[in-house]
C-alpha cells in the first residue's frame, strides 16, 4: 500500500497530473501578461491545454533520419519524470515539513538540472545542426549558471545551521526570522532568481532555443507526444520554481487561513518579477551571459555568501 501511496503521489497528487496542470495554467499567465505589456488580448486559459492535448493525440510524432531513436525519444521522458519530482518533492515537504529526508536539497538541486541535460542530449541525438547548435548552447549556459545558483543556495542553508533538508531550512526560517529578511539573503534571492530564468529557458537567456536564430535550435526535431512531453516539462518546471525560491528565503508555503494568502501573493511576485524580467530585456548571446554569470553574478553571490559567514 505503501508503494502504491508513492506512485499515486508522483504520477497524480502532487506529481506529474497535477503539476502539469498548475504548470499550463502559470504558462498562461505568463503569456497572458506578456501580450497585455505588449498591447495584445492574449490566448484564453485553456489555450495551453488544447495544444498540449493536440501534440499528445493528433499530431504524429516524426522520427528523423539519422537520429538516435532511444536517446531522442528518452530525452522528453527524463525531463518530464524529473520535473515531476521536484514538484513530488517540493509540495509534500511544503505540506509536510517533517516528510522530507536528510540531502532532499541536494537532490532537488540534482534533479533540477535533468531537464537542460535531457534537452541538451536530445539536441545532440537529433542529427541536425541547428538541434546541435542548440543543445552547445544549452551546455554552456548551464555550466555558466550552476556555479552562481549554488553559492547562492549556500546562503539559506547556512542560515539554518547548514542543514540540507528542507524541512529545518524552513523550521528554522519560522524560528528565527526569514531568510529574505537580511542582506545576504536579499543578494541572493535576486542571484538565484537570474539563475531560474536561465535554468527555465525564458528571456534573455533563451539562446538555446532563439526561434529567429536557430529555428528553436534542440526542439527542431521533436514532434507529436515527444514535443508535448517536452512542453509539460517545462511548464511544471516553470510552476515549482517560485515554490523552491519561496521554501528558501519565504518560509515555505502555509496552507492555513491567511498564511496560504501570503504565500500566493510570494508567488505571485516571484512569477511576475520572472515575467517582467523575460519581457523587459532583448535575448542576449552565449558569450555575453557565460561572461554575466561567471562575473558579476559569481561575484555577488560570494558577496551573500560572506555577509550570511558574517551573520549579515
Amino acid at each position: 500500500m505503501k508503494i502504491l501511496g508513492y506512485i499515486f503521489s508522483f504520477l497524480v497528487f502532487p506529481g506529474f497530473l497535477f503539476s502539469s496542470i498548475m504548470g499550463l495554467l502559470v504558462g498562461w499567465v505568463d503569456r497572458k501578461v506578456t501580450a497585455r505589456v505588449q498591447w495584445r488580448v492574449g490566448p484564453p486559459w485553456y489555450q495551453n491545454f488544447v495544444d498540449v492535448v493536440k501534440l499528445l493525440l493528433y499530431k504524429e510524432t516524426l522520427i528523423p533520419a539519422g537520429v538516435s531513436a532511444g536517446t531522442f525519444f528518452l530525452m522528453p521522458v527524463l525531463a518530464a519524470s524529473s520535473a515531476s519530482l521536484v514538484s513530488t518533492i517540493m509540495l509534500m515537504v511544503n505540506a509536510f515539513p517533517k516528510s522530507g529526508f536528510i540531502g532532499d536539497v541536494i537532490v532537488v538541486v540534482y534533479l533540477m538540472i535533468m531537464p537542460s541535460l535531457a534537452l541538451m542530449l536530445g539536441g545532440f541525438a537529433s542529427a541536425n545542426a541547428y538541434a546541435s547548435l542548440g543543445a552547445s548552447r544549452e551546455m554552456k549556459l548551464m555550466l555558466s549558471y550552476e556555479l552562481p545558483f549554488i553559492l547562492s543556495l549556500v546562503v539559506p542553508i547556512m542560515k539554518s545551521g547548514f542543514a540540507v533538508k528542507f524541512g529545518t531550512i524552513i523550521s528554522h526560517q519560522h524560528a528565527s526570522g526569514l531568510t529574505i529578511a537580511s542582506a545576504s539573503g536579499v543578494i541572493s534571492f535576486f542571484v538565484m532568481l537570474l539563475c531560474v530564468q536561465a535554468k527555465a529557458g525564458f528571456i534573455p537567456f533563451d539562446m538555446a532555443e532563439a526561434e529567429t536564430e536557430i529555428i528553436s535550435g534542440p526542439f527542431i526535431e521533436y514532434s507529436g507526444k515527444a514535443l508535448g512531453i517536452f512542453k509539460l516539462a517545462k511548464a511544471i518546471l516553470t510552476f515549482i520554481i517560485p515554490i523552491f525560491m519561496i521554501t528558501l528565503y519565504f518560509g515555505g508555503i502555509n496552507f492555513k487561513g491567511w498564511g496560504f494568502i501570503t504565500s500566493v501573493l510570494e508567488y505571485v511576485l516571484i512569477l511576475v518579477l520572472m515575467i517582467l524580467i523575460k519581457n523587459t530585456n532583448p535575448r542576449v548571446r552565449i558569450d555575453q551571459a557565460v561572461r554575466f554569470f561567471w562575473g558579476p553574478l559569481t561575484a555577488f553571490s560570494i558577496i551573500a555568501v560572506v555577509l550570511a559567514y558574517w551573520g549579515f
